[in-house]
């Protein structure tokens, strides 16, 4: 047979091959129904009930852990314990808990065992786990003026008392890099928020540690604690370069990382290098959003809740769609083509990773 016959016979059978494994990953994508995976969304505020919502996780056979968020200003301290143990405890079903922790009054000598006692109660009362805010490194000071960092020696006995119980760790430490950068894109995933949010715009605040500062600061406490685990929120601050995530998750075997509200992020990025990051670290990222209620449901109109339900049925099969298919998706102004997990990758993503974390039966 001459030389071009075979070529052109080498041309035909790789054409046909690549065909066959197009139509195996199209067919997959399309026999993949969004219910048929199991989720618990690891970064939620649920603060206020909805009379929609427990049919609406049900029909996105879902779960979620409701977070607490302990933030210090001018007035004093806030948070929303309450509200959201109210709302676990008329679905216990569908919520856990997560508890919170800020650094505020930490130069009293009663500091530590005043955190240590509050924690316990709410332990007791359900928390599974902790979290930490981005007060730590960027807005508590102690007496002296000084920013408190997360790696503070004076927090060092909260941490041994959480490792005793067993209660893993959220840290939001620090915020994405754009933080101390110029505000001057709008295409930035993130310019609507320092927009909105300019108290957290560290460029108009020189007076904030830089990020490096913060983000030091965070990888030290990690490494001073390796018995501790920590869910670092939202990629662990370093969600514009999936290359320092990945770092950090080689550095650190008690680490693991939530996407929470950076999917925009992700999508700015290029997809096959995002997916292999995925399929390399598939037993160490759980899925998280940020997703949540802030107001009373009384507060509310039919229509606007109705527009509440719709938006949130929008998101997260916005994400579902990122995830598990090679459609265009358009994220906080980043467009790209879908990642395509496999499916063993998004059952572990979107639930086996988050029940071994929280212990469920």
């Amino acid at each position: 047979m001459k030389k071009s016959a075979l070529l052109f016979l080498a041309i035909i059978a790789f054409i046909a091959c690549k065909s066959e494994k197009k139509e195996n990953e199209v067919s997959q994508t399309v026999a993949l129904d969004q219910q048929t995976v199991k989720k618990i969304d690891m970064h939620a505020h649920y603060k206020y009930e909805r009379d929609y919502l427990p049919e609406f996780f049900k029909k996105w056979n879902m779960q979620a852990l409701l977070v607490d968020v302990a933030i210090s200003d001018s007035i004093g301290v806030k948070r929303s314990w309450n509200e959201y143990l109210a709302h676990t405890k008329t679905q216990p079903d569908l919520f856990f808990l997560c508890s919170s922790l800020i650094g505020v009054n930490i130069d009293a000598p009663d500091f530590a065992s005043k955190a240590i006692s509050q924690l316990e109660q709410e332990i007791l009362s359900g928390a599974r786990m902790v979290k930490v805010w981005k007060n730590f490194g960027m807005v508590t000071r102690d007496d002296s003026g000084k920013f408190i960092q997360i790696d503070d020696i004076r927090l060092q006995p909260i941490w041994d008392f959480l490792k005793e119980r067993n209660i893993p760790v959220m840290a939001h430490i620090g915020e994405p890099v754009q933080a101390w950068r110029p505000l001057d894109d709008p295409n930035n995933p993130h310019y609507g928020y320092y927009k909105n949010n300019p108290q957290y715009h560290a460029y108009q605040h020189p007076e904030i540690p830089s990020y490096e500062t913060i983000i030091a600061a965070r990888d030290n406490w990690i490494a001073n604690n390796p018995d501790l685990k920590i869910l670092c929120a939202h990629l662990g601050s370093m969600s514009h370069d999936v290359d320092m995530v990945a770092e950090r998750l080689d550095k650190f075997p008690n680490i693991y990382v939530e996407p929470a509200a950076r999917f925009g992020d992700l999508v700015g990025q290029d997809s096959e290098k995002v997916k292999a990051f995925f399929e390399k670290y598939q037993d160490r990222i759980l899925f998280g959003t940020d997703y949540g209620t802030s107001s009373p449901q009384s507060e509310k109109t039919s229509e606007e809740l109705k527009g509440e339900e719709r938006n949130l049925e929008e998101s997260y099969h916005r994400l579902w769609t990122y995830l598990s298919t090679t459609d265009s998706v358009a994220l906080r102004g980043q467009k790209n083509k879908g990642l395509a997990l496999p499916v063993e990758v998004l059952n572990k993503f979107y639930y086996r990773n988050a029940a071994d974390f929280l212990k469920l039966q």
